[in-house]
Parts: C-alpha cells; sequence; structure tokens
C-alpha cells in the first residue's frame, strides 16, 4: 500500500464513529472507554473481542451473524481496519468498533469482566525463542486476557501455524486451562463449531489456496 493511500486512510479513519485511536498516554492513564464500553454502544449487549483483526473481515462477518453482540477489532495498523470500519459504516452495522492500540495494553483498555469473548485469529506465530514474549497465548498475555474476561468467559485461536496450535495447547494443559475444544484440521474434520469454517479472513482464504491446515482451539481460562 502506497504512502498516500495509508495517509487517505488514517484521515479517514478520524471521521469515523466506529475508530477509536487513543494515543499510549490517553490508554494508560484512565482510558475514557474502559469500563464504559457498553454506553459507548447503548447497550448491554456481551463485548466480544478480535485481537489483531487485520482488515476487520472477521469482525464484521461475526458481527453481521450476531447483532445482539458488541464487536471491538483491535489492532496496531489502523491502515487495514479501515476496511472493516468503513464496511461497518456502510452496512450500518452499529454492533462494530474498531480499536488502533497495541494489544499489550488490552486491560487498560476493558475493566475487570468487561469481556464476554476473544478471537485470536492468525497471529503471527513468533516461533523464534526470544520472540516468546510477543506471542499472543504466551503466560503474560493468558493472565491479561483472563483479568478482562467475564467468569466463563471464551477465547477462540484460529491459526494455519501448527507450532502456535502445539504451543498453545501445550500451555492450556500445563497451566490446567479447561480446553473446550481442539481441532488440528477444521476443514477435515468437521467437529468445529459452525463460525469457525464459515468465517474466513483474506489470510485464511490464501492458506487454503496453498491446502495448509487451518486449526482451531476453544478454551477457559482457570486461574
Amino acid at each position: 500500500m502506497g504512502s498516500k493511500n495509508k495517509l487517505k486512510r488514517f484521515k479517514e479513519n478520524e471521521t469515523f464513529s466506529n475508530v477509536i485511536q487513543p494515543t499510549r498516554e490517553e490508554v494508560l492513564n484512565n482510558f475514557q472507554h474502559k469500563g464504559k464500553w457498553h454506553t459507548f454502544f447503548n447497550n448491554s449487549n456481551p463485548i466480544v473481542l478480535e485481537l489483531g483483526c487485520g482488515k476487520g473481515e472477521y469482525t464484521i462477518a461475526l458481527a453481521q451473524k450476531n447483532p445482539t453482540k458488541n464487536f471491538i477489532g483491535i489492532d496496531i495498523k489502523g491502515a487495514r481496519f479501515w476496511r472493516g470500519a468503513k464496511t461497518a459504516i456502510e452496512e450500518k452495522l452499529t454492533n462494530v468498533a474498531f480499536v488502533r492500540t497495541q494489544i499489550e495494553l488490552i486491560d487498560f483498555i476493558f475493566d475487570e469482566n468487561e469481556v464476554d469473548e476473544i478471537w485470536i485469529t492468525f497471529p503471527d506465530p513468533q516461533i523464534k525463542y526470544n520472540r516468546t514474549k510477543h506471542r499472543l497465548t504466551n503466560q503474560s498475555f493468558l493472565k491479561k486476557y483472563y483479568h478482562i474476561l467475564k467468569p466463563n468467559g471464551i477465547v477462540n485461536l484460529k491459526t494455519d501455524s501448527e507450532f502456535m496450535h502445539g504451543y498453545t495447547l501445550g500451555l492450556l494443559h500445563g497451566e490446567g486451562h479447561e480446553v473446550l475444544h481442539a481441532n488440528h484440521h477444521i476443514y477435515k474434520n468437521l467437529s468445529s463449531p459452525k463460525e469457525v469454517t464459515e468465517t474466513q479472513t483474506f489470510y485464511e482464504q490464501q492458506y487454503l489456496e496453498q491446502a495448509k491446515p487451518i486449526t482451531y482451539i476453544r478454551f477457559k481460562l482457570k486461574y
């Protein structure tokens, strides 16, 4: 994407009522929407997050299929989720929002027990050992998710990375978390919930063209 296109999208994001782009300082110092997301959406419906939402296709697709839930896509790259935000406005989806921020700040964005469900879709597996701290299912991130999730809140991991799938599954079992469902090839073993196979991201479609297995884990955190 050219720099002119990026700048144009950044500017357009500023006009979207469903896009929030706080500074790091604003996030760390009593972020205005923390604990008040139901006020933002003007309803008390469940809140579902997509972490590393990219272009926002998954966020949009879930919002279209679940009008009685609120969906928030989170990514640091605003020029990417511009497409999702624009689609939501064009289709008058009032149950969608996007936040431009770093995922490690998630516990400053949401209050304790404020979130009902989390989706992590095709994250960078950060395979190298020195990148473990950036892996979105490491111990540090799981504790952040546990903090913001309601009791019995759900986390979903969908990935093409066998490494990420195995690493996460091993960590969950090792720490005594509750694995509700695990599938190492969702399009071959058709046992996963329909929303897992019916909703696809841009990258997922590419992986499927390459005949790469897509994996899925659904779990609850226990601390």
